[in-house]
């Protein structure tokens, strides 16, 4: 498997990526406990009880994947995808529950080599973005849902968009965050705005990267990212440092978290975004360093129907809370329209 350089890994985790039966192992956990969410503002003290089950690990792909349910499992299901080097924890505890309060039954889980899920040696990947899609798959399969809304943010916006070529029949909905149909700009793509010359430089000349066994180095370096991947909302340094260090406390192996820069696309496949027919909802910061905003709006008009949702001053992150009212209700409208298959 040929191995993709620094530079090449930006094109992966943001490209359109031209890229045994699934069982229980804990599922006596799952359904656990009703959790009400601390409220901070009027939206969230609206909130009805939220059940957040306990995390759980199932089979999929023949490997473990740690996940997470938020909500009823009658609800209309959504799974969320996240990006590159990033376990379930990324999607904030709360974001989560308000999606799960609009009436949706909602999946976060650790892709492999993050989190509790099954990692394999560190520099050594052996697999490609065909299994991730593959685990996605499989993980709805352990959950018992024969289709679901994808919700994916940068790699996993890829990711989302190959389930949708790939496995139609599984997606009621589309929802592609921070991602793009291919590279920043560049000879494949030049009809694509560029990365920020900022950005380009911090490509071309990387840091040495964290040490993966030392807590603070990992936070200090998941900040570190934040920052240059920031638009003009300014960083919640706290809530960074809090998750990331959850996601290394929860980590069988940080270090292989990176095994994501290094893998491949897998087999080509024939089909293009323009052929996607799942209704897709594109949310995008206005102020991404990495896919400036012209890779939302060429996703929004070569997809069919597509809705485009700019995101004021969000960068190339994860929603900022600032954001979250915008964004729980764009997806909870879109997913609304096709609540069920």
């Amino acid at each position: 498997m040929r191995r993709l350089d620094f530079a090449e890994s930006a094109a992966f985790v943001i490209a359109h990526l031209a890229s045994s039966d699934p069982c229980f192992e804990n599922s006596s956990s799952y359904f656990g406990f009703s959790s009400r969410l601390r409220a901070s503002t009027t939206q969230e003290a609206s909130m009805t009880p939220v059940r957040i089950s306990p995390e759980t690990t199932v089979r999929a792909n023949g490997i473990r994947l740690a996940a997470q349910a938020f909500g009823e499992p009658d609800a209309p299901a959504v799974l969320l995808i996240g990006g590159a080097e990033a376990s379930m924890d990324w999607w904030d505890d709360e974001f989560t529950a308000r999606l799960a309060d609009a009436g949706r039954y909602v999946l976060r889980f650790d892709t492999r080599d993050t989190g509790r899920s099954t990692t394999f040696p560190a520099g050594e990947p052996t697999y490609s973005q065909d299994d991730l899609v593959a685990d996605a798959v499989g993980l709805l399969d352990a959950f018992g849902i024969r289709a679901a809304h994808i919700v994916g943010i940068s790699m996993g916006g890829g990711l989302a968009q190959r389930i949708a070529l790939t496995h139609a029949e599984r997606v009621l909905t589309l929802t592609l965050m921070s991602t793009t149909l291919g590279g920043p700009g560049g000879p494949e793509s030049p009809e694509l705005p560029p990365m920020s010359d900022a950005l380009a430089k911090a490509f071309a000349e990387p840091g040495p990267g964290p040490d993966w066994s030392d807590r603070d180095s990992v936070i200090a370096y998941f900040l570190a990212a934040e920052r240059l991947f920031a638009g003009t909302i300014p960083v919640d340094e706290d809530q960074v440092r809090a998750v990331a260090g959850r996601a290394f406390d929860r980590s069988t192996d940080p270090a292989a978290a990176a095994n994501h820069w290094l893998i491949d696309s897998g087999e080509p496949i024939r089909a293009t975004p323009g052929d996607i027919g799942a209704p897709t909802l594109v949310l995008h910061g206005t102020a991404d360093p990495l896919l400036p905003y012209g890779h939302a709006e060429a996703l929004a008009r070569v997809i069919p129907g597509a809705t485009l949702v700019p995101l004021p001053g969000m960068g190339h992150q994860m929603p900022p809370r600032s954001l979250w009212d915008t964004v729980v209700r764009a997806i909870a409208r879109h997913t609304a329209a096709h609540a069920t298959d």
